[in-house]
């Protein structure tokens, strides 16, 4: 049975003092779609917020995770009740793995008819939403609506930052409300709020004696370093004592693509990629890991840096140690990552410039790789793509500024090896969910977040296809997006631990029939092209730089499975 409202509300309600609360802690947008609490919330309650109409519930909490990443500032989705919050949850899930302060609301049944599993459309919202959340509540009185914003934002600006959940009964939400009540400003904090553990200069203090004696240190930095406002710090650190700096997927750009001390961004995926021992070049002449904001769940693991003789180690977090029995590091400082950077860097004031281990040969493998002038018929190689990307974002962006955003797939870790990246995120990809999917949404949040930057999405067949609905979305916001689709006809990553798992494969669980990605382009209002070739490529590309609105460009590409070298993804 349906429901509506009996009629327009003149008078304040939940939706004004919900909308209204969410910009004063700075929201701006509201990604989702909505249902039937329409009758309850226009979304023009509030001024300056926009609602961005997604095509999927999934679409709207990656586009949300994306913006809050990039901003530093916490982001907003919506769900209608039911089937719309369950859609959502897979967004949230990206936001609490990958580390984002993402606001979702969904609706819910009226509060008098909430049953559920009994109820039509009613589900428990909140305990669903409970285990991958930092907060999670339901609204039983209208005019607590401001205070549970308030405690949402809070969770969600903290270490580790992730996503929190109100769930809104619709008869609640347009419920008029008493605007005498109270309410003091809204505080959000102006970066995530961590643990600052009693005595942690005294083990910063043993970091720095560590640091001081060790022939060949290396700084492994993650995202929570970005996060922290660190890495002018970070970078500053490295050049006077010439620390080579290795980062996660999600890190890349904490120093600048070319930096001669930027060693790279790492994945398990990496010798059997480049046919080479790059784990053993990168960390077996290392003496000292010093981790700046890692996590584990960015999928860079101690097993990967304990290539080589027996290292020191120092985790620097603002969390306590969540996986001590993977990660137990010899010193363990647990404070806010730009305060044991500075006070490291007074610690060491007088100490004179470190000798970098020499990762020439891995440097010469990559430029082999990439300089590879072969053609192939059955279609470009991914490296050959990532490398047409890259030589374009050199052309169009200005200094530091550009993004690549990665979908999910096995071309991903090329990305992570090859992509170009000279700010922090400028390489964008769900480095803790590995959401299926990720690529659209996630260059929606990047280009919304720089919106005089290029933002250049890779994405593979499968991954793409399973979101591509809003690819309209794209086109309606005339976001100018270059997207490039890598199509292989199948989902490549599963082909290659089949012939991992079993010297084969099998077709039935991993091969698509073809698509026209460039009619499916034109036909949501994109622009597209195909390229058979690396000239085509950039042409292409450059075509699709200087268009100012949305453009697709489908790709053939096949992989060279080489089985061998994947060692580091089992232990």
């Amino acid at each position: 049975m349906s429901r509506v409202s009996t009629g327009p509300s003149t008078n304040p309600t939940t939706a004004h003092a919900l909308l209204r609360r969410l910009h004063d802690h700075g929201v701006r947008t509201v990604f989702g779609v909505v249902g039937r609490e329409a009758a309850s919330i226009l979304f023009d309650e509030a001024e300056g917020i926009d609602f961005v109409l997604t095509r999927h519930e999934f679409t709207a909490g990656v586009a949300a995770d994306v913006l809050a990443r990039i901003s530093g500032r916490p982001q907003a989705c919506w769900a209608t009740l039911g089937p719309g919050m369950t859609n959502l949850s897979t967004g949230v899930a990206t936001s609490v793995l990958d580390r984002s302060p993402v606001i979702a609301l969904a609706a819910q049944s009226e509060s008098h008819d909430i049953f559920p599993n009994d109820t039509h459309q009613c589900l428990d919202s909140v305990s669903i939403m409970r285990p991958m959340t930092k907060y999670a509540v339901e609204l039983q009185r209208p005019d607590e609506v401001t205070d549970l914003v308030d405690s949402a934002v809070a969770a969600a600006m903290t270490e580790p930052v992730g996503p929190s959940f109100i769930s809104l009964p619709v008869d609640l939400l347009g419920s008029e409300i008493d605007t005498s009540l109270p309410h003091p400003g809204a505080r959000t904090p102006a970066k995530p709020l961590g643990v600052v553990e009693d005595g942690w200069q005294e083990a910063a203090g043993k970091a720095a004696e560590l640091l001081k004696a060790a022939q060949h240190p290396v700084l492994v930095v993650g995202a929570a370093a970005i996060r922290s406002g660190a890495v002018p710090a970070i970078r500053a650190l490295a050049e006077r004592l010439r620390l080579p700096v290795i980062t996660t997927y999600i890190a890349k750009g904490v120093l600048p693509h070319g930096h001669e001390l930027n060693y790279g961004a790492v994945t398990g995926y990496m010798d059997g990629i480049l046919s080479f021992p790059a784990l053993e070049t990168l960390f077996g002449p290392a003496d000292l890991i010093l981790t700046l904001g890692y996590d584990y769940a960015e999928d860079l693991r101690p097993s990967m840096w304990r290539h080589g003789g027996e290292k020191t180690t120092v985790r620097v977090s603002p969390t306590a140690n969540p996986i001590p029995r993977v990660y137990r590091p010899d010193v363990d400082v647990v404070t806010d990552v730009l305060a044991f950077v500075e006070h490291l860097d007074g610690q060491t004031a007088g100490l004179a410039a470190k000798t970098p281990h020499d990762i020439t040969p891995l440097r010469e493998r990559i430029a082999e790789f990439l300089a590879d002038p072969r053609h192939y018929d059955d279609g470009l190689r991914v490296h050959q793509v990532i490398d047409a990307m890259n030589t374009v974002m050199a052309e169009t962006a200005a200094e530091g500024e550009g993004t690549i955003v990665s979908d999910i797939g096995f071309f991903r870790h090329y990305g992570v090896l090859f992509a170009r990246a000279d700010q922090p995120f400028g390489f964008l990809t769900s480095a803790g969910c590995s959401s299926f999917g990720y690529g659209i949404p996630a260059a929606m949040g990047a280009q919304l977040a720089r919106p005089g930057q290029p933002t250049f999405l890779i994405a593979g067949d499968g991954g793409f296809h399973s979101n591509s609905a809003d690819l309209e979305t794209i086109a309606r916001l005339n976001l100018p997006i270059v997207t490039v689709v890598v199509n292989n006809d199948a989902n490549g990553l599963i082909e290659l631990y089949q012939n991992m798992g079993h010297h084969r494969s099998h077709d039935p669980a991993v091969k698509f029939t073809g698509v026209d990605f460039t009619a499916l382009a034109r036909a949501n209002g994109v622009e597209a092209a195909r390229a058979a070739s690396r000239e085509e490529l950039v042409a292409a590309l450059r075509k699709g730089a200087g268009l100012g609105r949305p453009f697709l460009i489908e790709v053939p590409v096949n992989y060279d499975f080489q089985t061998g070298g994947f060692g580091a993804l089992s232990i």
